[in-house]
């Protein structure tokens, strides 16, 4: 980011003079940012006249280290001066002043969830806040998770929406309209709101465990490297993205489909007697989904929390998720609140052990594969620890 934070301060412009001239897809949510905005640029990249092999790419500028406000997007498209594309992850709360200077031909709506209260506030702001910057660029398409009750009323209105059903496997925090503070009743995959016309749209893609589906019938075999259901959801809405800017969808499923890493993400790495692969969440929803990917078959599970700023300090979430279905395989809670989790799993009856050294922590568990989820900071410091060792 440093580089962008420099700019800045010499011309506040910088961020509408680097955007300017660029096909823009913006990608935004609680959870699968950095996932989908890498499978995005990925299928971006098939954009463009075919190459003398029958094959096309074009060069796409991207924050692929997640580095997703102002000074970060500032860095990455510096960085690619020439790029006629671009795909940017970028923070919600950020969204409306990026989009006015950027001007993006998508949006991408990922899902909205509670995520470091301490520092963004209530997500039934954020919903409304997008909703407003929405609502300032109509000719933008917009790309919308309709299985999400919260990212489904911010495009409720614009103009030109492209519904997919990408999932929404964590409801706790749309129980209730947000437009009219009703009851959301949920049946099966549809849902609608008590007393108001609001209800879940028709989608124009979807996805299965095969295939991905879109619009004129279209129907393609799609097979990820990326583990896990919210993935095929991540894709589908990549997919969408790219079509919607010229894509062929063969050849941006196929993009999609070679990601298999993400700025560390679900790597497997060699740690002398251990292998371990590295997962990352940060709030309720993502844990859900992080947890759902943990092979329990492993010889241990190391989780590890840290609580500094860009964590958020409130760790009051830790009593929403689920860790009770971790009974036949070796716990050990780390990281800088690893106490704080040791808590957590003692009232879910989760045998655990404590070794507050995340490196430690998978050293410390049986010979063989570990499976390790952090949390954000905790994560970067692992990885960061790992390269430095070589790993």
């Amino acid at each position: 980011m440093i580089g962008g934070l420099v700019a800045m301060t010499l011309d506040r412009s910088i961020l509408g003079q680097l955007g300017a001239g660029r096909r823009t897809v913006v990608v935004t949510g609680t959870n699968g940012k950095s996932t989908t905005t890498r499978m995005t640029a990925a299928a971006l990249a098939t954009v463009g006249p075919p190459e003398p092999q029958g094959r096309r790419h074009q060069t796409v500028a991207t924050n692929a280290e997640g580095a997703n406000m102002d000074a970060g997007l500032v860095a990455a498209l510096a960085g690619s001066r020439d790029a006629p594309l671009a795909a940017l992850e970028v923070d919600e709360m950020h969204v409306p002043h990026v989009a006015d200077a950027v001007n993006p031909e998508v949006i991408v709506l990922l899902n909205l969830s509670r995520d470091q209260l301490d520092r963004v506030g209530e997500i039934n702001h954020i919903e409304r806040t997008l909703r407003s910057g929405l609502a300032r660029h109509p000719g933008a398409i917009v790309i919308a998770n309709c299985d999400d009750v919260l990212m489904t009323s911010a495009a409720y209105d614009a103009p030109r929406v492209v519904w997919v059903a990408a999932g929404g496997g964590w409801a706790n925090d749309s129980v209730s309209c947000p437009r009219s503070g009703e009851v959301i009743v949920r049946d099966q995959s549809h849902w609608y709101s008590t007393g108001t016309d609001f209800k879940r749209p028709s989608p124009q893609w979807w996805y299965d465990e095969a295939k991905i589906y879109g619009p004129d019938g279209l129907e393609l075999p799609m097979r990820l490297s990326l583990p896990g259901k919210v993935n095929r959801g991540n894709a589908t809405q990549a997919v969408a993205a790219a079509v919607a800017l010229g894509a062929d969808p063969a050849a941006a499923v196929a993009a999609v489909s070679a990601v298999d890493e993400v700025a560390g993400r679900y790597q497997t790495v060699p740690m002398g007697e251990h292998t371990a692969r590295i997962l990352l969440a940060k709030n309720p929803a993502g844990w859900q989904e992080a947890l759902s990917m943990v092979d329990t078959t492993a010889e241990g599970v190391v989780i590890s929390v840290n609580g500094q700023v860009p964590d958020g300090e409130d760790l009051s979430w830790l009593w929403d998720v689920n860790f009770e279905h971790f009974e036949s395989v070796p716990v050990v809670a780390a990281g800088e609140r690893g106490t704080d989790l040791a808590v957590r799993l003692g009232y879910a009856g989760v045998p655990h052990t404590l070794v507050h050294n995340t490196i430690d922590a998978i050293v410390s568990c049986p010979r063989g594969h570990v499976e390790v989820v952090a949390n954000y900071t905790a994560f970067l410091q692992l990885t960061r620890t790992l390269g430095r060792m070589g790993g």
